[in-house]
């Protein structure tokens, strides 16, 4: 999947029905980091989850985790930006929800490739894998 340039962010969410109409809901974090506006139009676009199989949304859903997950796993590759250094140096990327990557030699303003190498509940390790994209 190639993914553009105008990419503000990406989270997984749930579709609910609200009054006659179906509400997306956006979390706070992409609100409160600047990257959406309340009261602007954007373009929204779904993808399919993984998780069906078949293509088909499953009728049974499994109950949320009471903690959340986190939105990254070991060996997945992601495109990240550089917003600020830790406090040993490293750069700085924040994803879904606020979710922290530490990337090691790394500097505020780079737009890297990584593969994350490391998980924990509250911050993940990456390794640069592209310098720039």
């Amino acid at each position: 999947m190639e993914i553009s340039d105008k990419l503000l962010c990406l989270f997984s969410t749930d579709v609910s029905a609200e009054n006659g109409r179906y509400v997306v809901e956006i979390p706070s974090s992409e609100v409160e980091n600047g990257n959406v506006d309340p009261g602007a139009v954007y373009r929204v676009a779904l993808i399919a989850r993984e998780d069906a199989g078949d293509g088909s949304e499953s009728s049974e859903r499994s109950s949320p985790p009471s903690e959340p997950q986190p939105p990254v796993e070991i060996g997945e590759t992601r495109y990240v930006e550089i917003e600020d250094l830790g406090k040993q140096g490293d750069g700085i990327a924040r994803v879904e929800r606020g979710y922290v990557i530490i990337v090691p030699g790394a500097e505020v303003g780079e737009r890297v490739k990584i593969e994350v190498s490391e998980v924990k509940s509250n911050f993940a390790v990456g390794e640069i894998i592209e310098e720039t994209f």
